[in-house]
């Protein structure tokens, strides 16, 4: 009796029971070693990607196993250069999905820990600091969007409890019989005590720009009371300390002051391009922590920085990052 081979059915093509598309079939956590070339050495970072695509309704499943092949397939076919660009490959294996998957839409996220080296402010002693690095990016057969961002620590000063403690010197060193102007000078050239939160800036962009995710570091270290270093000497942590509480700030001051950063350092941006900026402080005299985020087209920020009045609408990643595939 002949034994008759039969290929299994493709199950996922099949139409499901319930004709209903979903919004985002993948898989999360997929980690990868991408291989760059940086100050002409070769190295390893690791990087993890998340990968969805939109399901149509006539299409029971993916196959979700062939998603890590995929992403191996995209990366070794992309050459990169002197810098590891995510966001590039997040658009690589985001068209690279729905060539292969056949899909109408495909969205990545690949998020990359990255060491970068740097000297502490005072004693110019060299420190490597690890940032994270996010390539984001939809696809559709016709078209695609990428957003480069980095997320990065420092500290924020609290300006409010900052406040407190000044009035309160200020009554003290009255009691003790310096004049008001006395008092006014002491309070200008000592610095004022305030409780101090660790925060985490996080910066998108979203533009056809070649832009390096190491540059956006500064500009979300910038928006913090002071940077921070993993090794610092006697005198670079006085400097770290008597800047930060030199220049206080909110969770909400700092995020403002990302998007201003960002407007300021790329004049280039369309106003159809998209700025995302989050901090969350992570408090120290409170059990929660505390968050502020803006997100938008840069046409709406540049509207309302013009005319101070309020934008009634902001443009959110995923609705900056919907594309047709017609």
């Amino acid at each position: 009796m002949d034994e008759r081979l039969t290929a299994a059915p493709d199950l996922q093509a099949s139409p499901p029971d319930v004709r209903l598309g979903l919004s985002r079939v993948g898989v999360t956590g997929v980690q990868k070693a991408v291989r760059m070339q940086h100050g002409g050495q070769d190295a390893l970072v690791s990087a993890e990607i998340d990968c969805f695509v939109d399901l149509d309704p006539a299409q029971k499943g993916v196959h979700m196993s062939r998603f890590p092949e995929l992403f191996g397939e995209a990366i070794d076919e992309l050459v990169i250069g002197e810098k590891l660009l995510v966001e590039v490959l997040a658009e690589h294996i985001a068209s690279h999905i729905v060539d292969r998957q056949q899909a109408c839409r495909a969205e990545v996220t690949i998020r990359a820990r990255y060491p970068i080296e740097r000297l502490t402010p005072v004693t110019g002693m060299e420190t490597q600091e690890l940032v994270t690095l996010i390539g984001i990016a939809a696809a559709t057969p016709t078209e695609s969007r990428r957003v480069v961002g980095v997320e990065a620590t420092g500290i924020n000063a609290c300006p409010c409890a900052q406040g407190l403690v000044r009035e309160r010197a200020a009554e003290r060193l009255g009691d003790a019989g310096f004049a008001d102007a006395d008092i006014e000078q002491i309070l200008e050239l000592v610095p004022i005590a305030t409780h101090n939160q660790r925060g985490r800036g996080l910066l998108y962009l979203g533009t056809g720009l070649r832009l390096d995710a190491q540059d956006l570091v500064g500009l979300v270290e910038r928006s913090m009371s002071s940077p921070i270093y993993e090794l610092l000497k006697r005198p670079d942590e006085l400097f770290v300390v008597e800047h930060a509480h030199l220049a206080p700030r909110f969770v909400e001051d700092s995020v403002r002051l990302m998007v201003k950063h960002a407007l300021d350092e790329y004049d280039e941006l369309e106003e159809d391009d998209f700025i995302l900026a989050r901090q969350i402080n992570f408090e120290t005299i409170h059990n929660h922590e505390v968050l502020a985020e803006r997100y938008g087209k840069v046409g709406e920020f540049r509207r309302e920085l013009s005319t101070g009045e309020h934008s009634a609408h902001h443009t959110e990643l995923r609705e900056w990052l919907a594309l047709t595939s017609g």
